[in-house]
């Protein structure tokens, strides 16, 4: 499967997404590659450091950048159980292509006003792609969210989302800003992995896991 993490809006948590995705498909048992598209080239950074720190399963990683992406990601896909690219925080020639080539994308939002502006693009960006690729599956996931449980801007937000985007639906799970993702990017990590393990953090990406993949 190619599972696309972009959007138009920097900061939302899309590489912390990417790389526990791809670290627990590993871990699965899956060989899986992470294509990095974003010229800052995080997820990149991550799984060089996931091999300086020697762990294991391996994940693979490349970086692609122009319009041959989805030339280049149809070979990769005889080679590999599974891709998950990384698409930098804008609209670019990166994230379009990929979208053309990808069966689902989700896209991470934080549970902001500012944030829900940028999702007029998508739709639209999604609805093109649709022309190309008419299986594309397309999630919005509410990231980088408050651990209160008073704060409801995640609801807020996800009401906003049925009513004013078509061709966008909301994932069932919504991501928190805990400091597990952060000490789990450190080392190349997912969340899943860490010792001692924050069991919210760790039941949060298996709920991500579960919504992508099913059983498999």
């Amino acid at each position: 499967m190619i599972v696309l993490i972009g959007g138009e809006k920097g900061g939302t948590g899309k590489t912390t997404l990417a790389t526990n995705l791809a670290a627990m498909r590993a871990l699965a048992g899956r060989d899986v590659l992470l294509i990095d598209t974003d010229p800052q080239g995080s997820a990149n950074y991550w799984a060089q450091s996931r091999d300086e720190e020697k762990i294991t399963p391996r994940v693979a990683c490349v970086q692609k950048f122009g319009k041959g992406i989805p030339a280049e990601v149809k070979d990769l896909a005889t080679r590999y159980d599974d891709i998950i690219i990384d698409a930098g925080g804008r609209d670019s020639v990166e994230l379009r292509s990929s979208m053309v080539i990808a069966e689902k994308v989700y896209i991470p939002i934080q549970p902001s006003q500012f944030d829900i502006w940028t999702l007029g693009q998508m739709d639209e960006l999604v609805e093109t792609a649709r022309g190309f690729n008419p299986g594309l599956q397309a999630r919005v996931i509410i990231s980088r969210s408050s651990t209160n449980p008073s704060v409801r801007e995640s609801d807020q937000a996800g009401q906003l989302l049925v009513a004013d985007f078509p061709n966008l639906d909301l994932a069932d799970v919504t991501i928190r800003d805990r400091i597990a993702y952060r000490k789990a990017a450190k080392d190349g990590m997912a969340v899943s992995e860490l010792s001692p393990k924050d069991p919210k953090a760790a039941e949060e990406m298996e709920t991500f896991y579960k919504e992508v993949y099913g059983n498999e």
